[in-house]
């Protein structure tokens, strides 16, 4: 492959491709790898594209909704035989957009493949903190981090002393809602769902007290073992019997922060909730948010944890693999809990 710096360079383009619809558990043979020849590393003249040379890749749960054909009203749906679409990190060959210039780092919606021609600036961010791992901008410093501290900081504002539970709580948000929530003072719990996950909660990323939901025959007795004074705060990651069981378990007006629930991505019927009455018994707030919402706050955002990650007050764990073709395993994985924080695929080292 030609060196992206080289001017007029023709190479080939790895990708991964969406195959069709997807009912049930997706398999890594719903994508297909295919290889573009010859694309020139240029931009066309009459255009505002951006090229880039992707480095990093995310594998991130709501991938999954995009593989049916009901929209998930934020991202469209993928489109049968055409390219897998996610957040990446990449370095800028060539741009007819006056906000960005040859060799700048970006992060935002990319293509999965090896160079994308980006044909708008919009959700794409530049990078000016190099100080901090690359991969990064796709984790605590992208999307999961970005969606944490909306979730954390403005959906429900936890106060010192309340009762925090967190789903899906070793994932790439989880981990740092829980830490979060004890920079603030808060009691934390998390659920994971191995041994080894809930071990890092508790000794890596400093949670109170975690458990392996898979162990727990009786969700509603372990809540209550956790919480006997009942539950404040509710991070949402994973839905259907742990969202029924939270409810009945939170305390009076409480607040449950739905960031998203992955236990029904692969449901074609979702479970249905049934103790939804406790909800007005007990007045509970149920919000629900998107990432995009708080796009705006994004330097605000890093000013708030740059400081944390540069001292060591706030840990992030990434699972790296390597290699484009390893990409649609990597995605798969992440609805067995295969993967141990988050998920990243790398596709060129810097």
């Amino acid at each position: 492959m030609a060196d992206g710096s080289e001017k007029n360079a023709v190479v080939s383009n790895k990708k991964v491709i969406f195959k069709d619809y997807v009912s049930g558990f997706p398999k890594e043979s719903d994508m297909a790898i295919t290889v573009e020849e010859n694309l020139k590393l240029k931009v066309a003249g009459d255009s505002k594209g951006i090229l880039v040379k992707n480095l990093y890749l995310s594998c991130d749960p709501y991938m999954r909704l995009l593989m049916t054909n009901r929209s998930s009203e934020i991202f469209g749906s993928y489109t049968p035989a055409a390219l897998i679409t996610g957040f990446g990190v990449g370095k800028v060959i060539d741009s007819r957009n006056p906000e960005f210039k040859e060799g700048d780092l970006v992060w935002g919606l990319t293509g999965w493949e090896e160079y994308s021609l980006l044909k708008s600036s919009e959700g794409l961010f530049k990078i000016h903190h190099t100080d901090i791992p690359l991969s990064y901008y796709i984790g605590i410093l992208g999307m999961p981090g970005l969606t944490a501290y909306g979730g954390s900081y403005e959906v429900c504002a936890p106060k010192k002393g309340e009762y925090v539970l967190v789903s899906a709580a070793s994932g790439a948000v989880g981990q740092l809602v829980g830490q979060f929530a004890k920079l603030m003072g808060c009691y934390v719990v998390g659920s994971a769902g191995t041994q080894d996950k809930v071990e890092l909660l508790k000794n890596k990323f400093g949670f109170d007290e975690a458990f392996n939901y898979k162990e727990e025959p009786d969700l509603n007795a372990a809540l209550k073992r956790y919480f006997p004074e009942g539950i404040d705060i509710y991070f949402e990651n994973v839905g259907g019997k742990m969202l029924d069981a939270v409810i009945l378990n939170m305390r009076v007006h409480g607040c449950i922060a739905v960031c998203g629930m992955i236990s029904q991505y692969n449901r074609d019927q979702p479970e249905g909730v049934h103790n939804l009455m406790s909800i007005v018994y007990k007045r509970i707030r149920i919000e629900g948010f998107a990432t995009v919402d708080y796009y705006p706050q994004y330097s605000k955002f890093l000013d708030f944890i740059l400081p944390y990650i540069r001292e060591g007050k706030v840990k992030y764990v990434e699972d790296i693999v390597e290699g484009l073709e390893n990409g649609p395993a990597a995605i798969i994985g992440l609805f067995s809990g295969r993967n141990v924080g988050k998920q990243v695929v790398v596709i060129a080292p810097q």
